[in-house]
C-alpha cells in the first residue's frame, strides 16, 4: 500500500470523529445539565484545536508523521475516557450557588473534553507540515469527514441515542491507527477496543447520561410511586414518558376547581421541559378544562353574536389552529368546547409519534387526524384556511436552537402577522405562558403583537387585546376586530367566577386588577397600560430593565433580554446572584470572554516558546488565516441559522447547511490540488461578492422552498451553497501553499490561528446577529474575505503569491517521515 496515499482516509476519519463527538457532547450536555451549558462547555474545549498548533510549533520534533498512529490511538481512547470524565464529574448548576467547588468542575469540563479535539488537531497540522506540497488533499480529507461526521451523527443518534454513539465514534480513529500505525500501534488497537468492550459490557452505566438531579424528569422520578416507563430518542430530542405525582398539568388551574384531575402520564423532552398525556377518560370531555386560563378564547369565541356573524358569512364556528400541542392539553381544551375542527401542527416529530404510536387509546387519538409536524407559520404560509382562534402556548412549548441560544422563528413580528392573517373576522390569537419574574416574555409578546397589528394596518390596537393572569399563567388575547360589549361582559364573568385577575381590556379600571391573586405591585397592570398607548409605548420600552423590543426573522432571538448597560441593575434585582445570567441563557458573553482569553494565550505562545521567527511579511501573513477562520464561520453560521425557517427545525438546517458547505468546501480543496487555475487570489473577492449576493436573496429563497416536500428542500440546500462552499475550501489550503514555500515552519502556527478564530468567530456571530441581524454578519464575513486578499496581497507584494510550484515533499517515501 502506498503509504502517503493511507493519511487521507486517516485524516478522513479523524475529521468525521471529532465533529461527530462535538455534536454528540452538545445533546449530552443538553439532556444532562441544560442547552446553555452545552453551548458553553463545547465551544470552549474546540480550543484545543488551536493547542494543537502551538504545541506542534513549539516542539517541532512532534511534527513527524510517524506519531500520527499513535495520536488516531489517543484521539479514539480520549472521546470514550473525556465522556466517561465529564459524565460522572458531580457539578451541578444549582450547587453554584453554594459551593465554590462546583466553579472549579466547571472550568474541568473544556480541560478534560479539549484533549480529543488536541489529538484531532495534531493529526491533521502534523500531516499539514510534513506534506507541504498536498495541502489541497489533505484540508479537501479534513473537511470531507467533517462533513460525514456531521451527516453520520444524526443518524446515529437517532438509532442509538447520543450516549451510545461516543463508542461508534471512537472506533473511527482507532481504525485510523490501524491504518497508519508500527506494528505496535496497530497490535495495540484492536486490543484497546476489545478492552473497551469488555468494560462496557460489565458496567453499561459508564456510558448513561448523568442527568442532573434538578431537572424536572429527576425531580418527577423522586415522588414515591414514580415510575418511569420509556425513553425515545431522536437526532434533535430525548423523550421520556412516566407516571408520578409530579406529572400534574393544568398551567393556572383555577382554584375554584376542587375535583381530582383525571389520570395523567407524564412526559418531558431532554429531561426538563415538562408536559403531560392527558387520559381520555372514556370519551367524557373532563371538568377541569374549562377551569383552566387557556379556556378564556373559546369562551368569547362561543359568544351569540360570533354565532351569528360566523352564520351570516357562512363560516363553520370553532375551527380551531393549535400549534406546538405537545401533550395535547390543548387540543382537548378545544374539542370541551366543541370545535368543529382542530388542526394541530407540532415542531417535535417525535412527540406525535409516541403519543399516536405508544398513547392512541390512552390519549383518544388526537394525534390521529389533521395533524402535521413542522413549524406552524410555514404551514400557514401557503395555506388559505381560516380558523376561530389560533392557540399557541408557551407553557407547553420550549424554544429551539441550533446553538443554545435559542433563536425562535415561532415568535417573531412575521410570524404573527402570518397568524393574525388566517384569523376570522371576530377569532383571537391566544398566547399562554407561564409568569417568571421578573416580566418580560409576556411584554414582549404583547409588543409583538402590537407591532403585526400595526403592520397589518390594525390601528386602534387598545380596543383589540385583553389579558388575564392566574396565580402562575398569563392569557394575551388579540383580536383582528375589536372586542364587543359582549366579549367584555363574557371575558369579566369568566375572571370572576375562577377568581382570574384581569390584567388589561379596552376600559379596564385599576380597580379591577389584581383582587383574587393579589401580588405587592400590580405591575402586569400598569406595564400593559403603558405598552397600549402608542404615546407612552416608546418611553417605557426604552427605560425597562430588560430588552423586550419585539424580534424578527432577521434576528429571531426573542428568548434574550439582555442590555448590556443594565446588567449591574439586573444584578441587584435577582438577588445578586450571577447564576441567573447563566440559567437565562446570557452565556454568550460569559463564553466569548473565556475563548478570547484563550485564544490570544494560544496565538501569542509560540512568541515567546520554540524557535525564534524573524519578522516581516511571513508573521504579518499569519492574519490572513485568521481573516479565513472569521470569514467562514461568519458565513456558515447566519447560513445555518437563516435556513431554520424553511426547514423547520435547527437540527435539520444544521445539518443540511454543515454538510453542503463542509463536502463542498472538501471538493473545492481537493479540486485546487489538481487544477491550479483554481489557485487565484481574485477567487476570495469572489466569495466576497456571492456571499454579498446571497445576504440579498436568502429570504426569497426561503420562501419558494418552502413550498416543498421536506427531502427536496434538504436536498435543494445541499445544492444551493454547494457552489459558495467550493470556493471556500480553496483560500486555506492555497494560503498554507504560499507558507511552505516562505517558511514552512510557520504552518503549524497558522493553523493554531485559523482554529483559534474559528471558535471565537461563531461566537461574535452570534452576538452581532443578535445586535444587528444576519445580514450584517454574512456582510462582515463578505468584508474578513476581501481583508484575506487585501494582505494576501500586501504581505507579498504580487498579485499571484501562490503561482510558484510548492516544494515536493520527501516525507511519503518513507515509512517514519521526518518533520518538515
Amino acid at each position: 500500500m502506498n503509504r502517503r496515499r493511507t493519511i487521507f482516509p486517516v485524516i478522513f476519519l479523524c475529521s468525521a470523529s471529532s465533529l461527530a463527538y462535538e455534536i454528540a457532547m452538545t445533546r449530552i450536555f443538553s439532556i444532562s445539565l441544560s442547552y446553555h451549558f452545552a453551548f458553553m462547555v463545547v465551544s470552549t474545549a474546540m480550543l484545543g484545536i488551536g493547542a494543537s498548533g502551538t504545541m506542534l510549533y513549539a516542539y517541532p520534533r512532534l511534527r513527524d508523521t510517524s506519531r500520527i498512529g499513535a495520536y488516531s490511538l489517543f484521539l479514539g481512547l480520549g472521546i470514550l475516557l473525556s465522556y466517561a470524565a465529564v459524565n460522572q464529574l458531580p457539578f451541578d448548576p444549582v450547587n453554584l450557588l453554594w459551593s465554590k467547588t462546583h466553579i472549579l468542575y466547571l472550568g474541568l469540563y473544556p480541560v478534560i473534553l479539549s484533549i480529543p479535539f488536541f489529538f484531532a488537531g495534531l493529526i491533521v497540522a502534523s500531516a499539514l507540515s510534513s506534506f507541504p506540497d498536498a495541502p489541497g488533499c489533505l484540508y479537501g480529507a479534513d473537511l470531507l469527514g467533517a462533513g460525514a461526521g456531521s451527516l453520520g451523527i444524526l443518524y446515529l443518534a437517532g438509532m442509538l441515542g447520543p450516549d451510545s454513539c461516543v463508542v461508534a465514534i471512537s472506533s473511527l480513529p482507532i481504525a485510523a491507527a490501524i491504518l497508519w500505525g508500527g506494528r505496535r500501534t496497530r497490535i495495540a488497537a484492536p486490543l484497546l477496543f476489545l478492552v473497551i468492550a469488555v468494560v462496557l459490557h460489565l458496567n453499561p452505566e459508564l456510558l448513561e447520561i448523568r442527568m442532573s438531579p434538578y431537572k424536572g424528569l429527576q425531580s418527577a422520578l423522586k415522588y414515591p410511586g414514580a415510575e418511569h416507563l420509556k425513553t425515545y430518542v431522536s437526532p434533535y430530542s430525548r423523550i421520556d414518558v412516566f407516571r408520578s405525582p409530579a406529572s400534574r398539568f393544568a398551567p393556572g388551574l383555577s382554584l375554584r376547581y376542587l375535583d381530582a384531575l383525571p389520570e395523567q402520564i407524564g412526559l418531558s423532552i431532554d429531561g426538563g421541559q415538562m408536559n403531560a398525556i392527558t387520559g381520555d377518560g372514556g370519551g367524557e370531555s373532563p371538568a377541569f378544562l374549562g377551569y383552566l386560563p387557556s379556556a378564556l378564547p373559546y369562551e368569547l369565541v362561543n359568544s351569540s353574536s360570533n354565532k351569528e356573524d360566523a352564520m351570516r358569512i357562512g363560516q363553520s364556528l370553532n375551527e380551531v389552529l393549535v400549534l406546538d400541542p405537545k401533550g395535547g392539553l390543548q387540543v382537548l381544551v378545544a374539542r370541551h368546547y366543541g370545535a368543529d375542527m382542530v388542526q394541530k401542527i407540532e415542531s417535535n416529530p417525535l412527540i406525535v409519534e409516541v403519543i399516536d404510536k405508544d398513547f392512541f387509546e390512552f390519549s383518544g387519538g388526537i394525534y390521529s387526524s389533521d395533524t402535521t409536524t413542522g413549524l406552524g407559520r410555514s404551514w400557514l404560509k401557503h395555506g388559505r384556511r381560516q380558523f376561530d382562534i389560533v392557540d399557541i402556548s408557551l407553557t407547553g412549548a420550549s424554544p429551539g436552537g441550533s446553538f443554545g441560544i435559542l433563536e425562535d422563528y415561532r415568535f417573531t413580528v412575521e410570524a404573527f402577522k402570518e397568524y393574525l392573517r388566517h384569523l376570522n373576522t371576530g377569532g383571537f390569537l391566544s398566547v399562554n405562558l407561564f409568569i417568571i419574574p421578573p416580566p418580560r416574555t409576556e411584554l414582549r409578546i404583547l409588543l409583538t403583537g402590537i407591532a403585526a397589528m400595526e403592520e397589518l394596518g390594525i390601528t386602534e390596537i387598545n380596543k383589540n387585546i385583553t389579558a388575564m393572569r392566574s396565580i402562575e399563567t398569563l392569557c394575551i388575547l388579540i383580536k383582528k376586530s375589536p372586542l364587543t360589549a359582549d366579549e367584555i361582559g363574557r371575558l369579566r364573568k369568566f375572571s370572576e367566577d375562577r377568581r382570574f385577575d384581569l390584567v388589561y381590556y379596552p376600559g379596564i379600571s385599576a380597580g379591577e386588577s389584581n383582587r383574587f391573586v393579589r401580588m405587592p405591585s400590580d405591575e402586569y397592570f400598569h406595564a400593559f397600560q403603558r405598552l397600549v398607548d402608542k404615546k407612552d409605548r416608546p418611553a417605557f420600552v426604552r427605560s425597562y430593565l430588560f430588552d423586550i423590543e419585539p424580534v424578527r426573522d432577521e434576528s429571531p432571538f426573542f428568548h434574550y433580554y439582555l442590555k448590556l448597560n443594565h446588567i449591574k441593575e439586573i444584578y441587584s434585582v435577582m438577588g445578586e446572584k450571577w447564576q441567573f445570567f447563566v440559567e437565562e441563557g446570557y452565556v454568550l458573553p460569559i463564553v466569548f470572554v473565556q475563548v478570547f482569553v484563550a485564544s490570544v494565550i494560544l496565538i501569542l505562545l509560540p512568541i515567546f516558546v520554540g524557535r525564534k521567527e524573524k519578522g516581516g511579511p511571513d508573521l504579518f501573513f499569519l492574519s490572513y488565516f485568521a481573516l479565513l477562520g472569521l470569514g467562514f464561520m461568519f458565513v456558515e453560521v447566519p447560513l445555518i441559522q437563516k435556513m431554520i425557517l424553511p426547514l423547520e427545525h435547527p437540527s435539520y438546517a444544521f445539518a443540511a447547511v454543515l454538510t453542503s458547505v463542509l463536502i463542498s468546501s472538501g471538493a473545492g480543496s481537493l479540486s485546487s490540488h489538481k487544477i491550479r487555475g483554481l489557485r487565484t487570489p481574485f477567487e476570495l473577492m469572489a466569495i466576497a461578492v456571492i456571499v454579498i449576493v446571497w445576504s440579498f436573496l436568502i429570504p426569497a429563497i426561503s420562501d419558494i422552498m418552502s413550498l416543498r416536500a421536506m427531502s427536496s428542500r434538504i436536498f435543494l440546500t445541499f445544492l444551493l451553497f454547494f457552489p459558495l462552499g467550493f470556493l471556500m475550501g480553496i483560500p486555506f489550503p492555497a494560503g498554507l501553499a504560499v507558507l511552505s514555500q516562505r517558511n514552512a515552519a510557520l504552518i503549524p502556527w497558522a493553523w493554531a490561528v485559523n482554529g483559534c478564530f474559528s471558535v471565537l468567530a461563531p461566537i461574535l456571530a452570534t452576538m452581532i446577529a443578535m445586535t444587528v441581524g444576519f445580514k450584517a454578519v454574512l456582510w462582515l464575513g463578505s468584508l474578513a474575505y476581501l481583508l484575506a486578499f487585501s494582505v494576501l496581497i500586501f504581505a507579498f507584494r504580487s498579485p499571484r503569491p501562490w503561482a510558484q510550484k510548492p516544494p515536493v515533499s520527501t516525507a511519503g517515501r518513507q515509512d517514519h517521515p521526518s518533520s518538515s
